[in-house]
């Protein structure tokens, strides 16, 4: 089991529910060294003080805000820990918002909350009754020196905290579309499309091909192989849209029939495993 990042509190008017605070996510990326190209030695980056022209260990390292030009106030750990905020361990439930109302701009990561041993009951209680209202919890959290919004929902048997940006955190658009003419037609079958494609959210069917063709390349240079180029797809020239989206449709309707049911795909399956 993971390490929890923080312990504190969740308060649901008078009831409070101790629990731990677990990273729910993680990056697959693929990882590099930086490495001299001459030798191919592995690169250090060096924590260096220009004024004393020498490497800094961590030990010496402050944290300073820049107040002026060249001019910080220096920060201890102590500075932090005394900052006056009750989000540093209670997690307070202020407000119940519908969650289609947070456009998912705002949502930044997602943890994993677990209650202590003599919490479950009021933890499950709180579960149960975001779940059966359909309802998302908003606080405040302070976690790794800085407080967030947070929302707080149920999620496959248990509560996910999730951390939100704040409003002055969102960067405008770029530009805003103009007004465009669209016809009916060309509405309707734009509407034929998205019907054609609509389905639930499998996330099993979903993976990295970036990362899984990244590895092959890597895979074939160790057994000094070297693989040929894939042809990239040419995106077709849209001179017509209405042109663009029938073929579209067609194509859709194509897939969708080549597609096996819910009832064939087991079947399929063990086919392919037996295979």
């Amino acid at each position: 089991m993971p390490r929890s990042i923080w312990n504190g509190v969740i308060s649901f008017g008078m009831v409070s529910i101790p629990v731990k605070l677990y990273t729910a996510t993680e990056s697959k990326d693929v990882s590099f060294h930086l490495l001299h190209k001459e030798c191919g030695t592995r690169l250090k980056q060096l924590r260096w003080c220009p004024y004393h022209e020498r490497e800094v260990e961590w030990g010496e390292i402050a944290r300073g805000y820049e107040h002026a030009r060249d001019e910080h106030v220096i920060m201890t750990d102590e500075d932090f820990a005394k900052l006056p905020l009750p989000s540093k361990q209670t997690v307070e439930l202020t407000a119940f918002v519908d969650a289609q109302q947070i456009d998912p701009i705002y949502y930044e990561k997602t943890y994993y909350l677990e209650p202590d041993a003599k919490a479950v009951k009021p933890f499950a209680l709180l579960m149960r009754a975001l779940r059966e209202k359909g309802l998302t919890g908003l606080a405040k959290i302070a976690v790794r020196n800085k407080e967030q919004l947070c929302a707080l929902r149920p999620m496959d048997g248990t509560l996910v905290l999730e951390t939100l940006f704040y409003p002055d955190e969102i960067r405008e658009a770029p530009a805003e579309i103009p007004d465009v003419d669209v016809s009916e037609k060309e509405l309707g079958m734009a509407f034929t499309l998205i019907d054609l494609l609509a389905k639930d959210f499998d996330p099993q069917k979903y993976g990295d091909a970036y990362r899984e063709a990244l590895m092959r390349v890597i895979e074939a240079k160790l057994e000094g192989q070297e693989l040929a180029e894939a042809a990239a797809p040419r995106p077709a020239k849209v001179t017509d849209l209405m042109s663009a989206l029938k073929a579209s449709v067609e194509a859709a309707r194509k897939g969708r029939s080549e597609e096996p049911d819910e009832e064939e795909r087991p079947a399929r399956r063990r086919k392919a495993a037996a295979g």
